[in-house]
């Protein structure tokens, strides 16, 4: 556990955050993109250690949060059927669809299965060929990878009963898309350091220089954290809009070269929506023609499911850093992690859910 103490030594900390005290002389607006990084800076009161005037925006860098509800109506649609062997990650069960949820589902009696990886749905479908397991693959470009994998690894088994529902988004569309916004507030963003990990850091070079916004590639521990946020600050202050790398010990410009053609083999570019946000352009992937035996939407004719979310929830608003998850008449009461209304407050990486664990009050 030797880095893990190094990268949250006081000290060090408190040298970093008199530092930022001291190169910030203006207002600055700053978003991190990844749900990670917003439950580091939340949990260790980093927003609140900030100068006054510099401001940290949460992003729609949570990959549960994100996924559609009309997703989580297909996936529960899916799951119903009893020939249908359902497996995910744990924090998609509890996501709520119209409804009710995944683990609602499961208690009723259905076959929903929590797996710690794509890989292991695919062993399922080996053991049992009489049954339809299905994978809900949701996640940004860091997940893209291993979901590739259990596409390939099914098509070399020639399992004719493994399918994934795709619920996969990408972030470089996302922060386009927030930078185009009529009422834009973001000046800098910290990319999130395992997206880079795997796709490298060229994508945001031209985000960078087209709309002049510093974008530092960060960790996930307070002092990455901070580290990131002052390397931003230097930029703004100095008129300087490019691509850094703070977490130099994790990526490399060009990122991994044999996960990025894991996924550009198996998975194709289209556009996609995001829960509260609506659709971005190219901004999620789908299944190759080559590989489109596997696609679970139409294996099972789920594409034609609408969904409306739950009236008082506004995570449209917390995705895009609008609104604050305090500014929710829910937050709290009507919605809290055991009776949750929308993703936010659902995922380890929402950031209701980060407000509500740190005890943040409305």
């Amino acid at each position: 556990m030797r880095y893990l103490d190094e990268y949250r030594d006081p000290a060090l900390a408190r040298q970093l955050l008199d530092e930022i005290h001291t190169t910030a002389t203006r207002p600055w607006t700053l978003m991190e993109v990844c749900g990670g990084q917003t439950h580091t800076i939340v949990r260790q009161g980093i927003d609140n250690l900030l100068p006054a005037g510099l401001r940290m925006i949460h992003g729609p860098g949570c990959p549960v949060c994100v996924t559609p509800l009309e997703l989580i109506d297909k996936a529960l649609a899916i799951a119903a059927r009893p020939e249908v062997i359902f497996t995910s990650y744990g924090d998609m069960l509890r996501v709520p669809g119209t409804g009710t949820d995944l683990l609602a589902l499961r208690a009723r009696g259905s076959d929903v299965r929590v797996v710690y990886s794509p890989l292991d749905a695919v062993r399922l479908a080996e053991q049992h060929p009489d049954r339809q397991v299905v994978f809900f693959a949701v996640g940004f470009e860091t997940t893209a990878p291993a979901n590739a994998m259990a596409v390939l690894r099914a098509h070399q088994l020639g399992l004719p009963n493994f399918s994934i529902l795709v619920s996969h988004v990408l972030v470089p569309p996302a922060m386009t898309a927030l930078l185009d916004a009529p009422d834009r507030q973001v000046q800098g963003f910290l990319a999130a350091g395992h997206v880079c990990a795997v796709m490298g850091w060229t994508e945001y070079e031209p985000i960078a220089h087209r709309y002049q916004v510093p974008v530092v590639v960060t960790g996930f521990e307070p002092l990455d954290l901070l580290e990131g946020i002052l390397m931003a600050v230097r930029q703004l202050e100095a008129g300087h809009a490019r691509v850094e790398n703070q977490y130099a010990r994790a990526v490399h410009r060009d990122g991994n070269s044999r996960a990025r053609e894991a996924i550009r083999r198996v998975f194709r570019v289209r556009d996609r929506a995001w829960r509260g946000i609506g659709t971005i352009p190219d901004s999620g992937l789908a299944l190759t023609d080559e590989f489109a035996r596997y696609d679970a939407e139409t294996r099972f004719a789920v594409s034609g499911l609408t969904a409306r979310e739950h009236p008082a929830c506004i995570a449209g608003d917390i995705l895009t850093g609008a609104r604050e998850p305090t500014d929710c008449t829910a937050y709290g009461t009507a919605c809290t992690p055991r009776t949750p209304l929308g993703a936010p407050m659902v995922s380890t990486e929402g950031t209701c859910a980060a407000y509500h664990s740190a005890g943040r009050a409305s």
